[in-house]
């Protein structure tokens, strides 16, 4: 089936912060009023002259970050799962409009008791969530790698990077920082992404920038890329500033960038999955994934292990604290490779 162009918009907009609220009916209050914010940008787009066929909305957007909450805090306080009491008038939307929306939240999940996931969802246009990634890469929240062995037992390894097939191409998500980390993409690519969606949440920072530009074209995929509007979610005054949203295409190439941190529907440009389809299968210069020497690197990783797996598989994380023995694990493994120190 031939994949006609198709336009995506970034919804860069503000989002109150959920951290600091009493109790959760405040909490949610706030909560609510981001998800309204969310849904009026949407209409707005969709009655325009460029409705889009999918649109994009920032990490944080609903709830900002947990602060200094505790983890049983942050879960009674603000979470839900997916989908759940977030995603819901996000879904109606979608079917309505009859659009794809990417987004994000911080998620709760009875299968797993006293964690919260970083998670990225993807509903499309019958209202379905079709697609849940759960952030893997995170300095001070639970992670699937924190259970590794019971997570990947539970979803196998492609559950844990999903991708999903849909009359726009092949779609993955992954949120903010986790795009500065090249494997996670490289992994995607190799289940056969072409569409990188991500919510974003970020000051400005020479290494996010580079890293959509970077990830676009060392995968050959399109990078979709939303971030808040105002102040990002870790900012208690507001005074570092989120924007800089931007979609690149597949050579790296940036399609739509919007510098400020105001709020704006503008990010908008056109996916061509068919350009990009050819562009992987051309014997040529250009296509920097047949030239990939992957046997080459294979050993080096089969023996890198830093970061100790299953350091929470027993018993959740129950605060930051809880964090500084898998640290200095980590440095003792780099250090022990010869990363760090002399």
């Amino acid at each position: 089936m031939t994949i006609t162009p198709w336009r995506a918009t970034c919804i860069q907009m503000k989002g109150g912060l959920v951290g600091n609220a009493a109790s959760r009916v405040a909490a949610w209050s706030i909560i609510n009023r981001n998800l309204d914010r969310a849904i009026t940008a949407i209409e707005e787009v969709c009655a325009g002259n460029h409705k889009p066929k999918l649109v994009v909305l920032p990490e944080f957007g609903f709830q900002g970050a947990p602060q200094d909450l505790s983890p049983a805090d942050w879960i009674e306080r603000a979470c839900t799962p997916i989908p759940g009491a977030i995603s819901e008038p996000l879904q109606h939307v979608a079917e309505q409009r009859r659009i794809y929306i990417a987004a994000h939240q911080f998620e709760s999940d009875p299968d797993w008791p006293g964690r919260f996931f970083n998670s990225c969802f993807l509903i499309d246009p019958r209202g379905k969530v079709i697609l849940r990634y759960r952030r893997i890469n995170t300095a001070l929240w639970p992670s699937p790698h924190d259970m590794m062995d019971a997570y990947v037992a539970r979803y196998g390894i492609e559950g844990v990077f999903p991708v999903v097939s849909t009359e726009l191409g092949r779609l993955v998500m992954m949120p903010c920082g986790e795009l500065s980390v090249p494997e996670v993409a490289r992994v995607f690519m190799m289940r056969g992404a072409e569409v990188i969606l991500h919510p974003n949440n970020a000051q400005s920072s020479p290494g996010m920038e580079a890293a959509k530009i970077a990830r676009a074209a060392e995968n050959m995929v399109y990078v979709v890329s939303a971030n808040i509007a105002g102040g990002i979610g870790t900012s208690r005054d507001g005074s570092l500033l989120g924007g800089r949203s931007q979609i690149v295409d597949f050579l790296g190439e940036s399609l739509a960038y919007d510098p400020e941190p105001h709020e704006t529907n503008a990010v908008s440009a056109l996916i061509d999955i068919e350009a990009l389809r050819a562009a992987r299968a051309s014997a040529g210069l250009g296509n920097a994934l047949m030239r990939c020497r992957f046997e080459m690197y294979r050993p080096f990783f089969a023996k890198a292990a830093f970061y100790p797996p299953n350091s929470f598989l027993d018993r959740p994380m129950q605060d930051e604290a809880d964090l500084e023995r898998p640290a200095a694990l980590a440095l003792r493994n780099l250090k022990e490779a010869g990363i760090v120190g002399g």
